[in-house]
């Protein structure tokens, strides 16, 4: 197996570690889920820069490296709602369409007949990662005793349940419009993807 699909291999079985590390009330424990965090998105990153600098490219990548972000993702917007960071329905439509729309991708790749990824998606990922490493990095740093208490409660007021929802909703608005625009770019192709003859071969 190639080194970046080990890379997305390692991101998946990294993710649980993350969820019971995070959801753990013990302060060290908050810490080492914050460090398994940040490897699992390094991990995400080094894996796509090994594919371009070595040509490192396979279909079980295509389909699994995705699919590893959105577990990841899941895992830890799940792990927030939880601990009662952020409002559910949000979280649950942001993962629905994430999950959709990789898993078309998925079966394009599938059939051969790959989407291209648009810019407005990949600037919604960047949202997304932005605002789940804000919400991680301030939730733990607003408990570690490493800090003073001044600290500890401006890192509190950073993440006000209030104002970090409204931001949540922001984010989720800007998901689901990516997605619309995704399905409504390639509708010709998603159409064809089911039809009577993919599915026959299939």
């Amino acid at each position: 197996m190639l080194l970046p699909n080990q890379l997305t291999v390692l991101r998946i079985i990294l993710t649980p570690f993350v969820v019971y590390f995070l959801v753990n009330d013990s302060e060290f424990y908050n810490e080492i889920a914050l460090v398994l965090y940040l490897i699992a998105a390094l991990t995400d990153w080094y894996d796509g820069w090994l594919a371009r600098k070595f040509n490192y490219f396979s279909n079980w990548g295509r389909i699994w490296d995705p699919i590893a972000d959105k577990i990841l993702t899941a895992g830890t917007l799940l792990s927030l709602v939880y601990l009662q960071k952020l409002m559910l329905i949000p979280v649950v439509l942001i993962l629905l369409r994430d999950f959709l729309i990789t898993g078309l991708r998925a079966y394009a790749d599938y059939l051969n007949k790959p989407f291209p990824t648009s810019r407005y998606a990949k600037f919604k990922t960047v949202v997304q990662l932005v605002f789940i490493n804000y919400v991680i990095v301030c939730h733990i740093f607003a408990k570690m005793s490493l800090f003073p208490v001044v600290a500890q409660d401006i890192f509190r007021i950073m993440i006000d349940y209030f104002w970090i929802n409204i931001a949540l909703g922001v984010v989720t608005l800007i998901t689901l419009d990516s997605g619309l625009r995704y399905v409504f770019k390639h509708k010709k192709l998603i159409v064809q993807l089911f039809s009577k003859e993919n599915r026959i071969e299939n």
